[in-house]
């Protein structure tokens, strides 16, 4: 069950960003006229889209975990003071306040790892086991 646990955390923090990142694919012109309108240039979309389809992915695969972790915590910070900052409206406040709590749930999967059942595992248990 222990193992198991991290494994649920990864799909739960990568699951909105997969999603998010698949979504602002399908719908790229009303994503970045959004992002222009909220003074963010458009061509930053594509960077957007593979740090959250990609790095959702890598996040849930277990690998690169650390460092994708860290990015992605970084991410949702400033998506939280760009786009979710006018806390007098209480939806808002509390994309506001999801996000910073996502941002948490990052910086602890950055500070233990991704657990037993990931690839960064797999990986550590090849280089222990010698080939005879």
């Amino acid at each position: 069950m222990n193992a198991l646990l991290p494994l649920l955390g990864r799909l739960g923090l990568a699951s909105i960003f997969i999603l998010s990142g698949w979504g602002k694919m399908a719908g790229y012109s009303a994503t970045q006229g959004y992002m222009e309108a909220m003074g963010v240039p458009g061509m930053l979309l594509p960077l957007v889209i593979l740090l959250e389809l990609g790095g959702g992915l890598a996040i849930l695969a277990g690998v690169f975990t650390r460092w994708v972790a860290f990015a992605l915590a970084g991410f949702s910070i400033v998506a939280a003071l760009v786009f979710h900052a006018n806390l007098g409206d209480q939806v808002q406040q509390i994309m506001f306040l999801k996000n910073f709590a996502i941002a948490g749930g990052f910086l602890m999967l950055a500070a233990h790892g991704p657990g037993a059942l990931s690839i960064e595992a797999r990986l550590a248990d090849r280089r222990r086991t010698p080939a005879y």
